[in-house]
């Protein structure tokens, strides 16, 4: 297959192409610098908020992982969130000539629901501008493949950790990421809120890479799926401080704050995509994750 990955030098994008290319689809990576791509991905330029340059295609396939994704940023720029999620999903189903989509969406969508772990029949109601926005681009998706013009799949993710080819996870706030930024000394300590019990999930990188695989291999014109992707394994938030001692030999500080109100973390019943795909987790064992992450750490200098 021919298939286009957009932000392809991202975190996830990078992985997915990285995967495609491994099961011997072409692929080109939609990028606005040539730099940061998996070996055996071509970069083409292009901005999804400038259709006019976008790709034509045709392409069997669109990985969509270009997005805006930071929760807290989105309320203090809603409007720049819904133009990069919404409008932008909008301009590459207008520009781009392909058979099939797979959308990476996220358990934002859910908002804050009581039912735990949350099934795909969970009502979406989102509680951020990031979620809304994302929830937005899910139905422009979909709609768009009611009219029989594209097959496609939405896949929610959870929470995304880990390293492939030694990338770190850009984004140290969260929780992996900042404790192993104490461990390697950038930070002085980790701070939390109240007794560490919170539960989180944890997916390796590499294996949401491999969920896209399946999906866009699988989905056909006309049809239009939904599947969350999680490992559906919680770790509280001091196990997940243990094992980063554990695994980098160094000790990770943690500074307490008051307990005060959050919204519970979601996590994730992938009964469906495992039904539907016969996706399975192989990598998301926490100490993986964490090794993975520290080794991508070490390398980078930090």
């Amino acid at each position: 297959m021919r298939v286009l990955v957009t932000g392809a030098a991202g975190y996830i994008g990078y992985a997915v192409g990285r995967r495609l290319v491994a099961a011997g689809h072409e692929v080109d990576g939609l990028v606005r610098r040539a730099t940061g791509v998996p070996d055996g991905v071509r970069p083409v330029h292009g901005d999804l908020l400038a259709p006019d340059g976008l790709p034509r295609g045709p392409y069997d396939g669109v990985c969509h992982l270009a997005a805006l994704t930071r929760v807290r940023e989105s309320f203090d720029a809603p409007l720049r969130y819904f133009t990069a999620n919404v409008q932008g999903t909008v301009n590459l189903l207008e520009a781009v000539d392909a058979d099939r989509v797979v959308l990476g969406s996220t358990a934002a969508v859910y908002g804050t629901p009581e039912r735990q772990p949350i099934p795909e029949s969970e009502p979406a109601a989102p509680t951020s501008p990031y979620g809304a926005s994302k929830l937005a681009a899910e139905q422009a998706v979909r709609f768009h493949a009611r009219t029989g013009a594209i097959g496609a799949v939405v896949l929610r993710t959870f929470n995304v950790a880990g390293s492939v080819d030694g990338r770190v996870d850009p984004d140290e706030t969260r929780l992996i990421p900042k404790a192993l930024a104490v461990a390697a000394g950038r930070a002085p300590h980790l701070e939390l809120n109240g007794d560490g019990l919170a539960v989180r999930e944890y997916l390796h990188v590499d294996d949401l890479a491999a969920a896209y695989v399946r999906a866009v291999e699988a989905v056909r014109p006309g049809e239009d799926r939904v599947y969350n992707v999680g490992s559906g394994a919680g770790a509280a938030v001091r196990e997940v401080v243990a094992a980063v001692e554990e695994v980098t030999g160094r000790p990770v500080p943690v500074r307490r704050r008051p307990a005060r109100p959050e919204a519970p973390v979601p996590l994730c019943d992938a009964t469906a995509i495992r039904a539907g795909l016969g996706w399975r987790p192989d990598r998301s064992a926490l100490p993986e994750i964490i090794a993975g992450a520290w080794n991508a750490l070490v390398r980078a200098g930090g």
